[in-house]
């Protein structure tokens, strides 16, 4: 659907010599990004999803947006307190940005309480399931609450007071709090904060599955019990906030693991970027809380409670199978259906390069490979990255197999991966104890690449084995992330491999490599000579296709070389899910570039870079989102796919059908807006993820896909 409050409309009318750098031509960031949470608001109105799918997306769109602020948001105002008046692509000053933000984010949080109330609560109610306000509570519901919170709650929270001999309190970033004034036995009215528990469930069950009390509705009832003696005048509820963004100056750092690990500390008291309040909070009461946290006034939001929706995901974790999404069997590859044993699973990669597709494919075929290099004892060494792994890492756990098989195990765990640092602090400390080499990455650089190096010992001699992919090695979000992958063990990838791995743990300038396209080295110039390739073939009368799908697409410098292949001819498709900084259909200067963006049941997470080359086309896959972060400051890899057969398969398959998608797609607009896509007329509803659960990829050797007439 189209919404009104996209980027303002701009005259596009420019003449092929103009600047492609005019801010005309690029979107805001941070506006596209909000854009595609817009997005994900839309997808729990969509009634097409069952109602407890929609109770997710609202909770997907809470904690999405409360990271956007404690990241991107916390950025522009340093950039304020910094003076910084350049202005960004798209001619925005950093403050004339954040009053955007603001302008564009409170009616999209007003609308998600709207919405909740008046369409996701009475279907709730419909479907059994209830949350009501404390007043409605019967006085047995009330009498069980009041001996809960007395067993429970009295145990677990502080009140604090706010007078001349208590400063005011800490708020910690994420916290829930209620903030309310009492009236002291000598008439004297005083501020006090209570912390809503994380270690509570934030809704309490009154009826196992049907019937819930939001925990700080149950403190606010028996406030009394908490200030025995006084007078509790008013109780509001407000979230806040804070700068998450941890800054790492590694070349000061002795160790990197312990100046992490401060961060992490130091994360609870950075700067207030948001504070939600209920919007019935007096503004004396506002006053304070702003004065006292040295906020803006702009940081204020009230908002009609709950506060912090993200607690919804509570209920989402109810045994409802009626109002979720019907499960699927994720598929295994018919090359390794029958290999159970390492031997037989190493003999089915020799035999042929095998393509996954997640979560169609099961992860499990990525842990059966790890964990049949662990145990088979021809495997020598094993060498992986590891950026988000998860708190139940089975990853991990082969390579600690491993190391106790004896085999040679290096491991780079990403400890800036934000907000699983303490995760991979944990596991790097357990792999350490075990003997394996673990390094912590390149100074200055994140390492985002995926890839697992097995090296094996064979009667040829030493063979190498690789899994390479866009997605991490976590077993959880793989069954909910779209990503491939690549089990291979071509010659030329290994070498490169083996080269990677010792630039990442030992010393060296190389940045060159056969097949991989690896960052921040070559992959940048090798990614435009790629596009500018297709402008020669668009020049020379061959034809020009470039067919790009990635989360983000925000570097200036390859959205002006696509306005370029665009000017030229070439054909391009952008599927990208998230920020898009290109404007499409300028006339004379992007009207040959289309970008769509599609969510839905699963998280678009697939990097696949497409590009016909005169007829001999060629496919790419890889961690890199076109970001100046992703080429620029942190390790990636961008690979080959060889097979030919699997190239057509991405091709004719994964691509054909997201292009395809005339159900869950939304077209970018010049101006800004996302449109709903609509089949054309006789054309069959397409619902590209559907499609994808019900042909499996069958190792890339799958059905291609075909549109089909509307019955």
């Amino acid at each position: 659907m189209a919404n009104d409050t996209a980027f303002p409309a701009t005259e596009m009318t420019l003449a092929v010599d103009d600047d492609l750098k005019t801010p005309a031509l690029y979107f805001n960031r941070e506006l596209s990004w909000l854009e595609f949470n817009r997005r994900v608001l839309e997808e729990a109105q969509d009634i097409r999803h069952p109602l407890l799918e929609r109770v997710k997306f609202l909770a997907i769109f809470s904690s999405n947006l409360d990271e956007f602020f404690m990241i991107r948001v916390s950025g522009v105002k340093d950039q304020i307190e910094a003076g910084v008046t350049t202005a960004l692509a798209d001619g925005r000053l950093p403050a004339e940005q954040l009053a955007e933000i603001r302008s564009r984010a409170l009616p999209m949080l007003r609308e998600q309480r709207r919405y909740f109330y008046d369409e996701i609560m009475p279907e709730l109610n419909a479907a059994g399931i209830f949350i009501p306000r404390y007043d409605q509570l019967t006085p047995d519901e009330q009498d069980y609450l009041r001996k809960y919170f007395l067993a429970e709650i009295l145990p677990v929270v502080t009140p604090l007071a706010f007078d001349p001999g208590r400063p005011f309190p800490h708020i910690s970033n994420l916290s829930l709090n209620l903030s309310l004034m009492v009236r002291r036995p000598n008439g004297e009215e005083r501020f006090a904060r209570v912390k809503v528990p994380t270690s509570l469930p934030r809704l309490i069950p009154l009826v196992e599955g049907r019937r819930f009390v939001w925990l700080e509705d149950v403190i606010a009832a028996n406030l009394g019990l908490l200030f025995p003696g006084h007078e509790i005048l008013e109780a509001y509820t407000f979230h806040v906030i804070r700068d998450a963004d941890m800054e790492i100056q590694e070349d000061e750092a002795s160790d990197l693991l312990e100046t992490i690990e401060q961060g992490l500390r130091q994360r609870r008291f950075g700067p207030v970027v948001r504070l939600a309040v209920d919007e019935d909070m007096p503004e004396s009461m506002v006053n304070l809380l702003v004065e006292n946290l040295e906020a803006d006034a702009g940081d204020v939001y009230p908002l009609q409670p709950p506060l912090g929706m993200g607690s919804l995901w509570a209920l989402v974790g109810l045994n409802r199978p009626d109002l979720k999404d019907a499960p699927f069997t994720a598929s295994v590859p018919p090359q390794l259906r029958d290999a159970k044993l390492p031997d037989e699973i190493f003999a089915a990669i020799r035999k042929q390069d095998i393509l996954l597709h997640h979560p169609y494919d099961s992860f499990k075929t990525v842990l059966d490979f790890i964990n049949a290099a662990a145990n088979d004892p021809q495997v020598l060494a094993i060498k992986q990255t590891l950026y988000r792994v998860g708190r139940n890492a089975p990853v991990v756990r082969s390579l600690l197999e491993a190391q106790r098989n004896g085999k040679q195990v290096a491991v780079l765990v990403e400890l800036k991966a934000r907000f699983d640092e303490e995760s991979n602090i944990n596991w790097a400390r357990a792999l350490e104890a075990e003997g394996v080499h673990v390094v912590y990455g390149l100074v200055g650089l994140k390492t985002h690449s995926k890839i697992t190096l097995v090296v094996r010992k064979e009667p040829g001699g030493l063979r190498r084995y690789l899994h390479l992919a866009t997605g991490n090695y976590n077993a959880v979000t793989a069954s909910i992330y779209t990503d491939m992958g690549l089990l291979t063990c071509d010659e030329e990838l290994g070498a490169d491999a083996t080269e990677l791995f010792n630039t990442l743990t030992g010393y060296s300038t190389q940045q060159y490599y056969r097949g991989l396209l690896v960052a921040p080295g070559s992959m940048r110039e090798r990614f435009e000579a790629l596009v500018e390739r297709e402008i020669e073939h668009a020049t020379a009368g061959r034809g020009g296709r470039l067919i790009f799908k990635m989360n983000s697409l925000v570097d200036e410098r390859l959205i002006r070389k696509l306005y370029q292949a665009s000017r030229a001819g070439v054909e391009i498709d952008l599927i990208v899910r998230g920020i898009c900084c290109l404007r499409p259909g300028v006339p004379g200067i992007s009207d040959h570039v289309r970008v769509i963006s599609i969510v839905g049941r699963f998280l678009e997470h697939s990097r696949i870079y497409y590009f016909g080359n005169g007829g001999t086309p060629e496919v790419y896959l890889g961690s890199a989102d076109l970001m100046p972060r992703n080429l620029d400051r942190r390790v990636e890899i961008i690979f080959p796919v060889k097979d030919p057969a699997l190239g057509a398969y991405v091709r004719g398959a994964v691509l054909e059908v997201e292009l395809g998608n005339n159900s869950r797609a939304r077209v970018l607009q010049s101006d800004g807006s996302y449109i709903c896509r609509d089949g054309t007329p006789g054309e069959a509803p397409v619902d590209s993820q559907a499609w994808l659960l019900t042909h499996p990829c069958a190792g890339g050797r799958g059905a291609l896909f075909r549109p089909r007439k509307a019955n």
